[in-house]
């Protein structure tokens, strides 16, 4: 590409984004400004402070000290770049290669263009400066061999921003469907949150929890040795995490620094070939897809059509059935079912029950230490069972707000109403069937829990999952609401109804409280000297859920009219996308 063509582009795109700037008003133009300004000043000023803390703070320091310093800045960086990184997989290139390539002018060119544009953003401008500063400073304050640390943080920007670029890249080529797009940014989004989570399972899992008493009931000779069991742990772990920063890339920054600071260049002149190779090949993969996206090849080509076609003998999902249930039901649950593991709002809904299945079950894991008492286990295995629901309470009290123009096909239907709610249920069964045993698995693998309590949990999430469907099949038609596609988020509604769906799901607890009421009464029974708590809990559970099953068939063609009375108003609400 020649500077005449690179100055003309160039041109193009800020008279191209200063028209974007004059078309959103002077409100939004003067907002703008400043927002820059004070990035720019917030870089400035983070490049001075970086220099003085170097040259003074940092001067007479043990390298360890500098290690921590490095390693907590690149740390807060690559948080903020993670968090950037949503933002950035939405918006599109600087400059549109599709419309370049019908112009005399480098297909290269314009990818380290887009490069270099795409990379102007907050986390660079003041996390850069910073850096630069911090390595200059510490070469005054300790000796000009820490210089090589300018050419290893570049070398370390260079690699995170092509290995970003390239994913970025792949990321839109993936969401060129809408459907594949929304579960990508929430995949992403859980993936962010699960990761943020990820520091405390860990120190929970390495950290024991003593009690204080412990340690003050020791002789002296038991206690000095207990110190010095603690002070060679930390010790061993301390080396692991040195040893990390040899192999993982983006530590090696801070194996530089310590390494200079202690006398030792090679490990800083490694370390920048490293991140500049990484960086590289992350730039060479890139440049490959993006080319081979524009030219057609990126989606590979599609498996030859055989000669002679093979008659599947094997039945679809549509076409089975459920033991004991309608057929009409049956086809109905089948059908939800499979819309639903479609659906990206119904993934994005799913998604809080899995955090509650990783976050809570992580910490029941790791943190638990010796055996808990028999009094305590029944009510940790109904909670493991109970919490899944909280979750999908979205999915539970608002069975059609997801069908939006599909529900059509369920008012034309000749399907009775009390099995459509049937089917709706049904549907819901799996996903919560699938979370709630497992977080029950790993109750009993942390408490442990004997087998007649695991036995009664599965009773109860039985009566929870009949006592929350007669509530949705009650709500579901009353206030029904449109869900926007994509999100979770429902459409404009009337005060009244958005007061009555906030009770309903304040309400959610109390519906609740049934199921415990046979770890209850073990633990009465057990306190009175009657019978032991868990025979206890297995039979009133059995009892529970025998009632609720009665009272779940009584109810379903009570919900049925009224789904059939409420269905018109409710095609009305769920079909219509003005907001």
């Amino acid at each position: 590409m020649r500077w005449s063509q690179l100055y003309t582009i160039l041109w193009l795109r800020w008279r191209l984004t200063r028209n974007q700037w004059s078309r959103s008003g002077q409100l939004n133009l003067i907002i703008t400004a400043i927002v820059t300004f004070l990035l720019v000043a917030v870089g400035a000023v983070g490049g001075l402070a970086g220099l003085l803390v170097g040259a003074f703070a940092l001067a007479k320091v043990s390298p360890k000290v500098i290690l921590g310093v490095w390693d907590g800045t690149l740390a807060a960086f690559l948080l903020f770049w993670t968090i950037g990184i949503l933002s950035e997989i939405q918006r599109s290139e600087t400059i549109d290669v599709g419309k370049m390539l019908h112009l005399p002018v480098s297909m290269r060119g314009i990818f380290f263009v887009n490069y270099l544009a795409s990379h102007v953003t907050a986390s660079i401008i003041v996390f850069v400066p910073w850096m630069m500063g911090l390595s200059i400073g510490l070469a005054a304050g300790r000796g000009w061999a820490m210089l090589w640390m300018l050419p290893l943080v570049l070398g370390f920007i260079l690699m995170i921003t092509a290995w970003t670029y390239h994913l970025r890249g792949w990321l839109v080529t993936l969401m060129q469907n809408p459907r594949r797009y929304r579960a990508i940014v929430g995949g992403i989004t859980l993936a962010f949150i699960l990761l943020s989570q990820l520091p405390n399972l860990l120190i929970d899992t390495t950290h024991k929890h003593e009690p204080p008493s412990r340690y003050k009931q020791m002789p002296p000779e038991e206690l000095k040795k207990e110190v010095q069991t603690q002070l060679d742990r930390y010790e061993r772990r301390f080396s692991t995490f040195l040893w990390l920063h040899n192999v993982v890339p983006v530590l090696w920054v801070g194996n530089g620094a310590t390494h200079l600071a202690g006398g030792g260049v090679w490990p800083a002149l490694l370390g920048t070939a490293g991140t500049f190779g990484l960086a590289g090949w992350g730039l060479s993969r890139a440049y490959r897809s993006t080319r081979r996206f524009y030219e057609g090849r990126s989606i590979k080509a599609k498996t030859r059509r055989r000669k002679e076609r093979v008659v599947a003998t094997h039945r679809t999902l549509l076409e089975r059935t459920l033991p004991g249930v309608p057929d009409e039901a049956a086809a109905m649950a089948l059908a939800f079912f499979r819309s639903m593991t479609r659906a990206t709002e119904v993934k994005m809904a799913m998604a809080a029950s899995l955090l509650w299945l990783v976050i809570f079950g992580g910490m029941l894991f790791v943190r638990h230490a010796g055996p808990s008492g028999a009094g305590v286990q029944p009510f940790a295995a109904t909670a493991a069972v109970v919490l899944p629901f909280f979750g999908m309470s979205h999915l539970l009290l608002n069975h059609f707000g997801f069908d939006r123009a599909g529900f059509r096909a369920l008012v034309l239907s000749p399907v009775p109403r009390w099995q459509i709610l049937l089917g709706k249920n049904l549907a819901l069964l799996p996903f919560a069937l699938g979370i709630g045993l497992t977080l029950l698995l790993i109750a009993k693998l942390a408490m442990p829990i004997p087998w007649l309590v695991v036995l009664a949990a599965c009773l109860q999430f039985t009566t929870a999952f009949l006592l929350l469907s007669m509530l949705g099949n009650l709500i579901s038609p009353l206030l029904p609401c449109r869900i926007v596609p994509g999100a979770l988020r429902p459409t404009k509604l009337p005060a009244l109804t958005s007061v009555l769906l906030i009770v309903a799901h304040a309400s959610f607890p109390v519906t609740m409280a049934p199921v415990f009421l046979p770890p209850v009464m073990g633990w009465l029974f057990a306190s009175a000297g009657w019978l032991p708590a868990a025979p206890t809990n297995l039979l009133f559970s059995a009892v529970e859920v025998a009632l609720l099953i009665a009272l779940y068939s009584l109810s379903l063609p009570h919900c049925g009219r009224l789904l059939q009375h409420r269905e018109k108003e409710i095609l009305r609400i769920v079909t219509q996308e003005v907001e």
